[in-house]
């Protein structure tokens, strides 16, 4: 869950970095931005986006013949369906083996379709104003630790003044003690704040019954004590005996796309169900108390948050249901040992442990997302948009190499935008990568200003963030993208079901009407 630190640091030491503090260092270089998506293309990754269109090709094959039979049908006169009675009364073998087509190819059809998983609601945590940590109270109380030296003050300073971040977002309780106080109870009382503050406030909006959870997946990094955090879930709320359980851990700032994955995998098998999912990262253990610079990124950048999701295979909670999932695209990198590296959790020298950080990490990062991405553009894109990206990419392979491939424009595909907010530089290279405007990326800057780099949780902030203001509508599709250690870039699609309002004790509450602000650089 330290990818948003270990992107600041390499943005500092070499220039921008996914889910990283944006321009924070003295010496940015640009051979260490993000690499352009006009560059390059792999085919195979085209090739494995239309497998996933054509995997649904029965579905696409069935629907435009039963709508043929019922216009045929419809146009049926009382001669016509007599004449047609009497001529099966004299072919019952051409009857029988039609019938026999047709329940067959009904059966299929019933047995492949994936059935439809619909987002309840979801409700994401706010911390208590106590727990708010302004710039002076943190450099004052990183100072009064006696752990820092004045090169990594003034680092830690440089960072908190670049990185997007606002005066509002929140540090652990045991963050705030001098000196702090990171112990195991302590952990667990973070842990417990955050995800029944979020589970509270979910079961209450939505009137759904602890009882009637069928499936639970927690994802948190750097927290896995024992018993798991999804047992503590099942003990706070006595969640039924037969819950499948998950616990996901060390999957980093994209687990919780992840999460959502595993759980609507697990709804195509259980019917009739509810599935909660609960993303967050805990702090209070993994704060970095050294002077190596690529580790101390974190204790600048990460800070409280979490999210509860209730998701659902019922037909019956599509009337009441936000969003429709559509698509999710999981893109690991992990083969490669630059990739597994690039993000690494180790000690330093004295012996403390931290993030540390490759040199690779933004053209990793950078190969992972332009993986993501090409895999997902036949699944979501314009018949016209991918014509034009097929055909250039064709003409680059096969006539002239130096043609650049056309990037489609997925502004056409998409209505909203989700950038895991792990930092400004994420958010500004996809920003000028994927020809975005300001409004399709200031859910992610807000949420960064607001409430810090919360992980995995990010993205449904940010999905607040578009509720609170007012902009979503019927039909509008969302995509939400986040990066994590391994290193891996996740994608999920939603359908607005209906036009949003913002569900109670929102994020966004008391403060929606202060946003957008201006992100001093």
């Amino acid at each position: 869950a330290m990818d948003g630190g270990a992107d600041a640091q390499v943005n500092t030491a070499h220039g921008g970095v996914p889910g990283g503090g944006g321009a924070v260092g003295v010496q940015i270089q640009h051979t260490r931005r993000l690499p352009d998506f006009l560059q390059s293309v792999n085919l195979k990754y085209v090739k494995l986006g239309y497998h996933y269109l054509i995997s649904h090709l029965l579905t696409l094959c069935l629907v435009p013949v039963m709508i043929v039979i019922l216009i045929e049908a419809s146009q049926m006169n009382p001669d016509d369906i007599r004449q047609l009675w009497l001529h099966l009364q004299y072919n019952l073998v051409s009857v029988i083996i039609c019938s026999a087509v047709l329940v067959f190819g009904s059966t299929v059809y019933i047995m492949t379709r994936p059935r439809p998983v619909y987002l309840v609601d979801y409700a994401c945590y706010r911390p208590p104003d106590t727990l708010k940590a302004p710039f002076h109270r943190f450099m004052e109380h990183s100072r009064l630790t006696g752990d820092f030296d004045e090169s990594s003050l003034g680092f830690q300073r440089k960072i908190l003044e670049r990185s997007g971040l606002g005066e509002e977002t929140y540090a652990p309780e045991a963050m705030h003690y001098i000196p702090p106080r990171p112990s195991m109870a302590a952990a667990r009382e973070e842990a417990e704040q955050v995800m029944y503050g979020a589970l509270d406030n979910l079961f209450a909006n939505t009137s759904v019954k602890p009882k009637d959870i069928g499936i639970l997946v927690v994802n948190c990094s750097l927290f896995n004590p024992t018993p798991s955090l999804s047992a503590m879930i099942v003990n706070k709320y006595k969640l039924r005996g037969n819950i499948r359980s998950f616990n996901l851990g060390g999957m980093g700032c994209s687990a919780g796309v992840i999460a959502v994955d595993l759980a609507k995998d697990l709804l195509q098998v259980h019917r009739n169900t509810y599935a909660v999912v609960v993303s967050t990262e805990n702090i209070t253990q993994n704060w970095y108390f050294g002077n190596k610079k690529s580790m101390l990124i974190p204790n600048c950048l990460f800070r409280v948050g979490g999210a509860a999701v209730l998701l659902s295979n019922k037909s019956a909670d599509r009337r009441r249901a936000k969003y429709m999932l559509v698509h999710v695209v999981r893109t690991h990198r992990g083969a490669d040992d630059k990739a597994f590296r690039c993000v690494y959790q180790e000690q330093d020298d004295a012996g403390k442990t931290g993030v540390s950080l490759s040199k690779d990490l933004m053209a990793i990062a950078g190969g992972a997302l332009k993986t993501n991405i090409t895999t997902l553009g036949p699944l979501v894109l314009p018949i016209s948009e991918q014509l034009l990206f097929f055909a250039t990419l064709l003409v680059k392979k096969f006539f002239n190499s130096n043609v650049k491939p056309y990037i489609p424009d997925f502004r056409l595909a998409f209505d909203h935008f989700c950038i895991h907010a792990g930092g400004r530089a994420v958010i500004d290279e996809l920003e000028k990568n994927l020809q975005l405007l300001p409004i399709h990326v200031e859910a992610s800057r807000m949420t960064l200003h607001r409430f810090g780099n919360t992980s995995s949780s990010s993205i449904w902030y940010e999905l607040a963030y578009t509720e609170a203001k007012g902009r979503m509508r019927k039909g509008h599709r969302v995509w939400q993208i986040a990066f994590g250690s391994g290193f891996k870039c996740n994608s999920a699609v939603w359908k607005a079901l209906r036009n949003m309002k913002p569900s109670r004790n929102g994020p966004w509450e008391d403060c929606i009407d202060k946003y957008p602000v201006k992100i001093v650089t």
